[in-house]
């Protein structure tokens, strides 16, 4: 099967235009073009997705900027690795990277582990931060919703029968989950199981 040039553009609004864009990637030699009107924070977008999905060993992807590609360094990485994967080669045009070069290659290798340290660094501050905070006597995790006076608060008005969970939710401004939790911690020992009445 004979390789094919896939052209992605992206502009954040319907209000921007993308002629530019198409402009460059219809003279690179794109067979075809792909266009987003997309924020690039968007996970999926239409386009994008139909492209990944017609693109075939041996093919090309071109973009004009890498931002307009991915919308995060680990978002570009994995798409640049996925297409790796298929066997799909990648080129941006503004920043000349070409994956068919080793000099492409370099370059995302280098994105990749700059990457990979940015995670490791978020990862070392919040493990500094919890191990502070425990040092402390503070606990990792969410705040408790519910004070020890209202969690037994929560057990009286759902014994006395007059509310459900839903109703003893909304006056507390927090989730069913949240009551059944507060009703286990409060379960007097014996059969049965809480219901929502």
């Amino acid at each position: 099967m004979e390789s094919r040039t896939f052209g992605y553009a992206r502009v954040s609004t319907t209000d921007q235009n993308p002629d530019s864009q198409i402009d460059m990637l219809t003279a690179a030699g794109c067979d075809r073009i792909f266009v987003d009107y997309a924020s690039g924070a968007k996970e999926h977008r239409p386009q994008l997705d139909l492209m990944l999905e017609m693109l075939r060993e041996g093919d090309q992807c071109v973009c004009v900027r890498l931002d307009r590609l991915g919308r995060s360094v680990q978002n570009l990485l994995a798409l640049i690795n996925r297409f790796n994967d298929m066997g799909v080669q990648f080129k941006s045009l503004t920043e000349q990277i070409d994956t068919t070069t080793p000099g492409g290659v370099l370059i995302f290798n280098v994105f990749g582990a700059m990457a990979q340290f940015e995670r490791d660094l978020i990862r070392e501050r919040t493990n500094a931060g919890l191990k502070a905070a425990r040092a402390r006597g503070r606990k990792g995790g969410r705040p408790a919703r519910l004070t020890a006076d209202q969690v037994k608060e929560v057990r009286r008005k759902y014994d006395g029968g007059t509310m459900t969970v839903k109703e003893i939710a909304d006056l507390y401004d927090v989730g069913k989950t949240t009551v059944y939790r507060a009703l286990e911690k409060t379960k007097v020992q014996g059969p049965g199981k809480e219901k929502d009445r």
